[in-house]
C-alpha cells in the first residue's frame, strides 16, 4: 500500500503540474499559427480542458486520502498541492463562465448603432482569412442557438444598447485636425497596433492581439466634422468567437476615457 501511495502522490502531482504546461502549449501554438484555433482553444482549451481538470483533482483526492491516512504519513504537501493546481484552474473557469452569462453574447462594438463605420478591404480581406471567423456586419445577431439563452437570434445592437448604453460618438470643441491627433494619442496609449491612418479623413485602423491565444480585435475610428466641432466615432470587433466577454467595450470606453 505504501508503494501505491507514493506511485499516486508522484503521479498526481506530476499530472497537476503538466496541466499548466498543457494550456500554455495548447494557447501559444494558436497563437504563433502552428495549429487552427478551433482546435488550440476550442477542442484542446474548452473541449478537454475541464476533463483533464477534473481528472487531475480526483485523482488527486485519492492521493490525499491515502497520505493522510496511510500510515506512514508522507506525501501530504504533494498531494495538497496536486489538489490545490487543478481547483484553482476550475475556479477561474468557473469564474469565466458567470462573467460570461452576465454579460451578452456579443463581439462587435460600435458607438453609432443607426451608422456603424466600415472597415476597410484590408481588414476584410485579412478576417476572410480566418477559419470559421466573424464577418463584419451592419446588423449581427447572435446565433439562434439554445446556449446563448434568452440572447439567441437577438439583434446585437439592441444587446449592446442595453448593456453599454453608455457607449456614444465623442463630441468634442476642437477642430478636426487636433481631434485627430488626440484619438491617435489615446489609441496608442491603451496600447493599440496602429494599422493605418488617414488625416485627410480623419480615419484610424488599428488591431489588438491577446496575449495567450493571439486573438485580434479590430477597431475602426472615424473624426469627422460637427458643429460643436469634431465627433469620433469607434468600432471594435473581434475576429473569431461570439462572445467577447466585454473586451470590445472596455476596448471602447478605455479610448473614451483616455481622449477626455
Amino acid at each position: 500500500m505504501t508503494r501505491i501511495k507514493s506511485f499516486l502522490v508522484g503521479a498526481s502531482l506530476f499530472v497537476s503540474l503538466a496541466l499548466p504546461v498543457y494550456f500554455a502549449a495548447a494557447a501559444l501554438a494558436t497563437r504563433f499559427g502552428l495549429i487552427d484555433w478551433r482546435l488550440g482553444f476550442g477542442t484542446l482549451t474548452l473541449g478537454y480542458g475541464p476533463m483533464l481538470l477534473m481528472g487531475a483533482a480526483g485523482l488527486a483526492v485519492v492521493a490525499l486520502l491515502l497520505a493522510v491516512f496511510v500510515k506512514p504519513r508522507s506525501g501530504i504537501a504533494s498531494a495538497v498541492v496536486a489538489l490545490v493546481i487543478p481547483l484553482f484552474a476550475l475556479g477561474y473557469a468557473d469564474y469565466v463562465r458567470n462573467q460570461a452569462a452576465s454579460i451578452p453574447p456579443i463581439h462587435d462594438i460600435v458607438s453609432d448603432a443607426a451608422a456603424p463605420l466600415a472597415f476597410s478591404e484590408r481588414v476584410l480581406a485579412l478576417r476572410a482569412a480566418v477559419p470559421d471567423g466573424n464577418l463584419v456586419e451592419a446588423d449581427p445577431h447572435v446565433p439562434d442557438n439554445p446556449r446563448f439563452g434568452a440572447a439567441a437570434g437577438q439583434a446585437a445592437r439592441t444587446l449592446q444598447q442595453a448593456a453599454y448604453a453608455d457607449i456614444q460618438p465623442i463630441i468634442v470643441a476642437r477642430p478636426p485636425a487636433e481631434a485627430f491627433e488626440a484619438a491617435l494619442a489615446a489609441a496608442r496609449a491603451q496600447g493599440w497596433s496602429i494599422d493605418a491612418t488617414e488625416p485627410a479623413t480623419g480615419r484610424i485602423e488599428a488591431s489588438v492581439r491577446s496575449l495567450w491565444f493571439g486573438f485580434v480585435d479590430d477597431v475602426a475610428v472615424q473624426v469627422s466634422p460637427a458643429a460643436e466641432g469634431s465627433r469620433i466615432d469607434v468600432r471594435s470587433t473581434s475576429r473569431v468567437g461570439v462572445s467577447d466577454l466585454g473586451a470590445n467595450a472596455a476596448r471602447i470606453r478605455g479610448f473614451q476615457r483616455e481622449f477626455e
